[in-house]
């Protein structure tokens, strides 16, 4: 039995295709239409799919929606008579969008799936809707290594939900308590996110990143004004410093007054203030997180626990609660956010709507890696290189991982496509550029030469995962860069009594460890854990680099520039290999060098994108 799942029209449009329960493909739309946050309807991911599985559309048992728009609507409707008659720009706005587009959603999918697929079939029969934190919870649990777990999900909202606890046994998964909209802490984190200068739904990250540049010197002021949170863990946010819920911007005048003048202006100097903010809003995010797990471990007896939903993607929240051991074991989704709602929904299906019994994966989990996207043939490969003029070289797996590691050693930056591509926001080795972690120009160079974004965001390491434990304070699997972990005392550097009086952006030129590409101001990193048995050639190359210079680690970063989407093809990996100061181009077995290009085929990736 084939189920699709897919998630669309919000944000994170994606598509995943399951077979018997077994995960065949996923993917974003974003990666092909080369949109980011891409919410139009997934026809290349469904496309991309069923091309993976090799079925035609006839072949679909069930087409899964990731949630119910119709519920959807009746809270956007609710709030705003709840809130009437403020915001009624905000109403005025958004109503006819949803009377046009979004309310008759059903018919629309129909429409789209028979222009999409196939015309003859009857898709109103073969349509399913699933609801948000359902699909969330579905894709935690099912894929998880957990006969019985607790599952946790947190994002800004569903249709009415924001935070769900649900319970799964065996095929059985059922939510059991929920906070509903306005009150979200993944609407708190966006309004900081928004107050601080950066993208909503994009720039969250980019909050965490700046939060150790800070001190939590606002955190009591946000308990005491914007969030009482009771001792279970649950909380209710004062809607009067926030314009979410009928306005057209996140925040207030009364919030300005609160935190001491207007949001941060988009691109302008990152001052004190705003790196306080930051780390102020990631303290109380860990600190409801902790109580909220408390209030679960006691509450349902379980002693696993899966995550999803947007906010899980924080992980120094996700580190802090593994290293509280509230819990025995914790796994969380790598699509945390709503793309993951596709792979939910089609599994929430097959075991809830079909009644099929639950197989555990016997290995680490059922996500091979979340290596689920496209992969590319050498001839296809060829063929995409020779339609964009590019000069290449065909080389064996073993002179490539040599080429390649001698490469890194040489302080180059590599471009590195290869297998599948990732299913999720963090490159995982199948698109990332990666760098040697020793230099300590590394992080400088490619945040302004190949990333083009803000010097301040940290990079992550993909580290062997036999190797683990003698880098960083941590000694359990992190493959999909979900957790975060110190680096071990013996690898870092004694700062000067000078540099330890630096503030703010003057910490981050300050070398902390033998790897300062990857340590964060705090000693912290984001780490990766790589196993042979997902990614064989990038552990390759990894150990041909630990070979050379004792160090099992490289520096991971997502194959692109600011506000582009990851590549997917190779034609994408070429043309940000143009338009970047990137020495290397690795893609499949075949190496392209900066300097035999051709230099008419240069590109200003710079000011490409829409910055995020």
């Amino acid at each position: 039995m084939y189920i699709l799942g897919i998630s669309a029209f919000y944000h994170d449009s994606a598509a995943c295709l399951i077979k018997n329960g077994e995960i065949i493909a996923a993917a974003q739309e974003e990666r092909f239409t080369r949109k980011k946050h891409d919410a139009g309807f997934p026809y290349h991911s469904i496309h991309y799919c069923l091309k993976e599985a090799s079925i035609s559309g006839s072949q679909i048992d069930n087409v899964v929606f990731y949630e119910k728009p119709f519920v959807k609507f009746e809270r956007l409707l609710e709030t705003y008579l709840a809130f009437a008659p403020k915001g009624f720009a905000s109403f005025a706005k958004a109503m006819p969008l949803w009377i046009k587009d979004k309310l008759f959603q059903k018919s629309a999918l129909v429409k789209e799936l028979k222009s999409t697929l196939d015309e003859s079939i009857n898709w109103s029969e073969l349509l399913l809707f699933s609801e948000h934190h359902l699909s969330h919870a579905a894709s935690a649990y099912y894929p998880s290594p957990f006969e019985s777990a607790a599952v946790l999900t947190l994002d800004g909202v569903g249709e009415w939900t924001t935070t769900s606890l649900a319970v799964g046994k065996g095929r059985d998964l059922k939510v059991v308590k929920e906070i509903h909209f306005p009150h979200s802490l993944g609407l708190l984190y966006s309004a900081f996110t928004y107050y601080t200068g950066f993208k909503v739904n994009s720039g969250e990250y980019k909050v965490m990143g700046l939060a150790p540049y800070g001190e939590p010197c606002y955190a009591d002021l946000i308990k005491e004004k914007l969030i009482t949170v009771s001792e279970d863990g649950s909380f209710q946010l004062d809607m009067s410093y926030f314009d979410y819920a009928t306005g057209l911007t996140m925040t207030n005048r009364k919030f300005d007054e609160l935190f001491g003048g207007p949001p941060r202006t988009s691109e302008t100097e990152l001052t004190q203030r705003e790196m306080n903010l930051a780390a102020s809003v990631q303290k109380v995010t860990e600190d409801i997180i902790l109580e909220l797990a408390k209030g679960i471990a006691q509450e349902t007896g379980e002693r696993n626990l899966c995550l999803a939903g947007g906010v899980a993607l924080n992980c120094v929240a996700n580190s802090i609660l593994l290293r509280e051991k509230i819990f025995d074991n914790i796994w969380i989704q790598p699509a945390a956010g709503d793309a993951g709602g596709a792979l939910g929904a089609a599994l929430s299906a097959w075991y809830l709507h079909h009644k099929k019994d639950r197989i555990v994966s016997s290995e680490r989990d059922a996500m091979k890696g979340s290596y689920l996207g496209p992969e590319f043939s050498d001839a296809e490969i060829e063929a995409e290189f020779n339609a964009c003029g590019a000069s290449y070289k065909k080389l064996s797996e073993t002179e490539l991982i040599d080429v390649v590691a001698t490469a890194l050693v040489d302080e180059k930056a590599v471009g590195w496509m290869q297998g599948r591509m990732e299913f999720g926001p963090r490159a995982l080795g199948g698109r990332s550029i990666i760098a040697d972690p020793r230099s300590p120009t590394m992080q400088k160079q490619l945040n302004l030469k190949v990333k083009y974004r803000e010097s301040f965001r940290p990079f992550a390491p993909s580290v062997l995962r036999e190797d683990v434990s003698e880098w960083f304070a941590h000694d359990t699997d992190s493959p999909y860069m979900l957790l975060v972990a110190d680096v071990k005392e013996d690898k870092r550097r004694t700062m000067t009594e000078e540099e330890k009086t630096f503030f703010g952006i003057d910490k981050l030129n300050v070398p902390r460890s033998s790897v300062p590409a990857i340590t964060h101001v705090d000693y912290s990193a984001r780490i990766q854990t790589v196993h042979a048995d997902t990614n064989p050639r990038y552990h390759a190359v990894i150990s041909k680099f630990k070979e050379k210079t004792g160090c099992p680690i490289v520096v991971n970063t997502s194959f692109n520039v600011r506000g582009e989407p990851v590549i997917c093809t190779p034609t994408d990996a070429f043309n940000c290999f143009m338009g970047t100061e990137m020495d290397i181009l690795a893609v499949g077995n075949y190496v392209l060098y900066k300097g035999q290009q051709d230099e008419a085929l240069k590109k200003n990736y710079e000011e490409r994108y829409e910055l995020d």
